[in-house]
C-alpha cells in the first residue's frame, strides 16, 4: 500500500514540476475549453483507471484505459454537435476468480450533444443528445453483451477560474445476448475545477450510476490534478489522481484506485 500511495503522490506532484511555456493567451482558453464537456475543441484524452479489491474474495483487479476522441462539428451559425467517444481497452485478473483474468477492447459508448456555440444570457453551457452503448467487446467477460440507448446532456457554468455542471445519461437495452443481463442504468457526473495561473487544472467529481434491473447503486469519487503544456508543436494536458468508490455491489471494486491522463489537444 505504501508503494501504491507513493505512485499516486507522483502523479499529483508531475503536474506541478512542468512548466507552462510563453503560449499563455492561449493556454489560458484551451484549459477552460478542456474543463468544458461540450467545448469546440478537438482532443483526444487517453485514461488510465487502475481498481482493485474486486471479486468475491477481493483479490481481482481491473486496468482500464480509456481512449476518449471528442470531436466537435460545426452544423450551423449557432449550433455545434459534440462527438464523445468511450473506447476501453481493458485487463483484468484474477476475476471472477482468482487464476481467472481477460484482456482486451470492451463496449463502446458513444455520446452525441447538440450545444449552442454561446452561452445563454445567464451564462449556462449546455448540450443534449442520444448515448448509444454499442456490443464491441472482444470477450463476453469484457461487456454486457448488449445493445443499449438513451438519452444524455450536459449543463455547466464557467465563472473566472472555476467550472461546475453536471453531466447525465440514461441507457436502456434494446438488443443482445439472451442469456444476459438487461441494461436499465442512470448514470449522474456532477464536477467541479479551478485552474490556476500556471494552468494547472484541480478537479473533483462524482460518478454516480444505478442499475435500475438490480436495483443497486454504484459510486465513484475522482480527485485529479492536469497540468496544460506544450512539447514542440503538439499541446498536452497530463496528470492523474486518486478514486475512492463510496458505494458498489458485493462483487464490484473496493476501496482506492488510481487515474492517469495524458490528453492530446488540437485547437483549429
Amino acid at each position: 500500500m505504501k508503494n501504491k500511495a507513493i505512485f499516486a503522490f507522483a502523479t499529483f506532484s508531475v503536474t506541478q514540476t512542468l512548466c507552462l511555456p510563453a503560449f499563455a493567451d492561449e493556454a489560458d482558453d484551451l484549459a477552460k475549453k478542456l474543463a468544458n464537456p461540450v467545448a469546440a475543441l478537438i482532443s483526444v484524452p487517453i485514461q488510465a483507471n487502475f481498481d482493485e479489491n474486486i471479486g468475491a474474495n477481493e483479490q481481482g483487479s481491473v486496468l482500464r484505459i480509456n481512449i476518449q476522441p471528442v470531436i466537435p462539428v460545426s452544423i450551423s451559425e449557432d449550433w455545434n454537435l459534440i462527438s464523445r467517444t468511450i473506447l476501453p481497452v481493458i485487463k483484468q485478473s484474477d476475476i471472477p476468480v482468482a487464476g481467472a483474468g481477460e484482456s482486451g477492447l470492451g463496449d463502446v459508448l458513444q455520446s452525441v450533444f447538440f450545444s449552442p456555440k454561446q452561452p445563454s444570457a445567464s451564462g449556462l453551457i449546455w448540450g443534449v443528445g442520444p448515448v448509444l452503448l454499442l456490443d464491441t467487446a472482444s470477450d463476453a467477460a469484457l461487456g454486457g453483451e448488449k445493445w443499449g440507448a438513451g438519452p444524455t446532456g450536459v449543463v455547466l457554468k464557467q465563472d473566472g477560474a472555476w467550472t461546475y455542471g453536471v453531466l447525465a445519461n440514461h441507457v436502456t437495452s434494446f438488443a443482445g445476448e439472451d442469456s444476459r443481463s438487461d441494461i436499465n442504468a442512470t448514470y449522474v457526473n456532477p464536477f467541479v475545477s479551478f485552474i490556476t495561473q500556471s494552468k494547472t487544472t484541480y478537479g473533483f467529481n462524482i460518478e454516480h450510476t444505478y442499475d435500475w434491473e438490480a436495483k443497486e447503486p454504484t459510486t465513484l469519487v475522482n480527485l485529479t490534478a492536469n497540468q496544460l503544456f506544450k512539447v514542440g508543436d503538439q499541446l498536452l494536458q497530463v496528470g492523474g489522481g486518486f478514486r475512492y468508490w463510496t458505494a458498489t455491489p458485493d462483487n464490484g471494486p473496493h476501496d482506492l484506485g488510481f487515474r492517469l491522463q495524458l490528453t492530446l489537444l488540437f485547437p483549429k
